[in-house]
Order: C-alpha cells, then structure tokens, then sequence
C-alpha cells in the first residue's frame, strides 16, 4: 500500500530544510563579516528564517524556482541586517561639520578626538579608553615581575624570530622554555595573552 502524500512530504521535507540551511549559511557570513560573537549566529538565523517564513506565502511557483525566491529573500533580509549591525558598530554620534566653537568656525570630526584615542577612533570603531588604561597597569606589573634576561629575550622578539635568536646563542628548545617561563609568571600576574 501507498501512501499518496509521500511526494508531497518529501517536498516539504526538502523545501524546509532548504529554508534552514540557506538562512543559516546568511547569518554565518554575517557573523564572519562582522567579526560577532558565536553566540549571535543563531538569532540572526532566527532573524532571516522568520523574514523567510512571513514572505513564503508570496511565493508563486509559475513565476520561478522555490530557491530563486528563497535566496533573493534571504539576500534582502541579510543585506538589511548588515546595515543594522553595521550602524549600531560603527555609528559616530558626530558630524564631519558640527560648529560648535564659540567664533562660528566649523569644528572638523577629526578635531574632536583625543590622539590618545588612535587610529581606532578616527576610523570610527568604538574606543575603550579605561580598557587601554587597564591594559597599560596590566602590562607595567607584569613587566615588573620578568627578569632582565626575560626582558632583554622580550625586546629582542621584536626584531627577531625564537629561531634566530637561537642561533646567535643557546639552544632553542632553551629559549622556548624561557618563552613559557615568561608566559607563566605573566599568567599569575594576571595579564592574559592578546586576543
């Protein structure tokens, strides 16, 4: 016996997750593009896959393809929320000519930023100054607690690989492991490794 729905089942079967896989390729370019948490891949999928769902009851098959119109939705959705993620990262409450000296010249956007922002600002990325303030701290105590060689072997990274310092001295199995020496004492003090 045969059940006479077995077509249209397996159509719907393979129509959803058509759907699924193509909103969550959307929001997975989204995620890279704009370097967001992990955690924020599954409400933009959520996001575009409502979209998509509110929108399939226009879909008309003597006009085209279900994924033609699948991926033109899911491009409109994610186009739209780049621009909302964008905005809400970038946004510069600021205009390039906001007068607001007390003469009447026009203040510059560029004018308005501390050179201890850095470049950072000027581009209009968000800036944390008391993060920097707490990474400087950080920094001076652990350097506090290196030895000089570790310092002078720090200072010399800068110019040089583990591999060419090895050469010009000793071993470089011994100058990984002043490497780790110099990465534990740093851990204890509590400055972590950069992201």
């Amino acid at each position: 016996m045969e059940c006479p729905n077995l077509a249209t089942s397996a159509e719907l079967v393979r129509s959803v997750a058509l759907l699924q896989r193509e909103a969550a390729i959307a929001a997975a370019r989204l995620v890279r593009r704009f370097r967001l948490p992990a955690h924020a891949r599954d409400d933009l999928r959520q996001d575009i896959l409502i979209d998509l769902l509110e929108r399939l009851r226009s879909f008309d098959p003597a006009r085209g393809a279900l994924g033609a119109f699948v991926a033109k939705v899911v491009e409109h959705r994610a186009s739209r929320l780049a621009r909302r993620i964008a905005r809400d990262l970038y946004f510069v409450p600021v205009s390039i000519d906001d007068s607001r000296r007390s003469s009447g010249d026009p203040v510059r956007w560029v004018d308005t930023l501390a050179e201890s922002d850095g470049y950072a600002a000027l581009v209009g990325q968000p800036v944390d100054s008391f993060g920097e303030l707490h990474r400087r701290i950080d920094l001076e105590r652990g350097i506090a607690c290196l030895r000089p060689r570790d310092v002078a072997l720090l200072s010399d990274l800068g110019e040089r690989t583990p591999t060419q310092i090895a050469e010009h001295g000793s071993a470089r199995a011994t100058v990984y492991r002043q490497l780790h020496e110099i990465r534990m004492r740093l851990t204890a003090v509590g400055v972590s490794p950069a992201p």
